[in-house]
């Protein structure tokens, strides 16, 4: 098993996955060259793909959905209501439904969908069961709700949003409104608020742990690092990798057996 941040961050997110039998983008929200070229980074490439998972329309997480989809004829997963968010999607030859909450078997993996508080038509995390463990997702929620604590439980690699530090998005260049959004509970968790998600899923088989969708302007990875950290090491249960996403280039690909 591979996990892999492709990109993450304001301007653009996916997430690849790999397992023996399937190659699994989570959002494509960059253009579907610049996809194919940072899989190829990894030893990939967008041939390898069998499938894209969508957690809601805005665009960086949308923008290669439609090319990507049509180039490699691959299925794609998403709620109705993010495909008629997105009318200039195009042809999506292979659309594949599914309502909140729910679970469905794709090759050798077992996708459970959770919904989530963003302000998008609907919002989903994932998580994915491959035969070496299960992967947790979830990049953009305002509220880390019970729901989503109990389904990420026994992950062996977790995606958490650690969006923006509180601080600095107060003291920041965002109008006021945009402030307001980013910090509601339709928004962005902050760093504080995925450390206190993550010390609920500290567990003996949790291994690696990547901080995904940072603001460029609120946030720096240093700020990002120091919250997790602290959870960390006030924990004796487990000791996993902790990986900062980028916008800008790829992230340490983990292999499992």
């Amino acid at each position: 098993m591979r996990v892999c941040l492709l990109a993450s961050g304001s301007k653009g997110n996916a997430i690849f996955i790999e397992t023996p039998e399937t190659g699994l983008l989570l959002d494509a929200g960059l253009s579907a060259k610049e996809l194919n070229r940072r899989l190829e980074m990894i030893g990939s490439g967008a041939d390898h793909l069998h499938g894209l998972l969508v957690s809601h329309e805005h665009q960086d997480h949308s923008r290669g959905i439609g090319p990507l989809s049509r180039r490699c004829k691959i299925p794609v997963f998403m709620h109705q209501k993010t495909r008629r968010a997105l009318p200039r999607l195009g042809q999506i030859d292979d659309h594949r439904e599914f309502n909140p909450g729910q679970r469905f078997q794709f090759r050798d993996l077992d996708i459970e969908t959770i919904p989530l508080t963003h302000d998008a038509e609907l919002t989903v995390g994932y998580v994915v069961s491959t035969p070496q463990g299960k992967i947790g997702v979830v990049t953009d929620l305002g509220l880390a709700t019970r729901l989503v604590v109990d389904r990420l439980r026994g992950c062996r690699v977790l995606v958490l949003e650690s969006n923006h530090d509180e601080d600095l998005l107060r003291d920041g260049p965002y109008p006021w409104h945009l402030k307001q959004r980013i910090k509601s509970q339709h928004g962005h968790l902050s760093n504080r608020d995925c450390s206190a998600l993550l010390k609920e899923l500290v567990w003996d088989g949790l291994e690696a742990v990547f901080l995904a969708h940072m603001s460029e302007t609120n946030n720096t990875p240093a700020h990002a690092l120091d919250c997790a950290t602290e959870v960390l090491e006030n924990q004796s249960v487990c000791r996993p990798l902790l990986i900062l996403g980028s916008q800008e280039h790829v992230s340490q690909c983990l292999q499992f057996d």
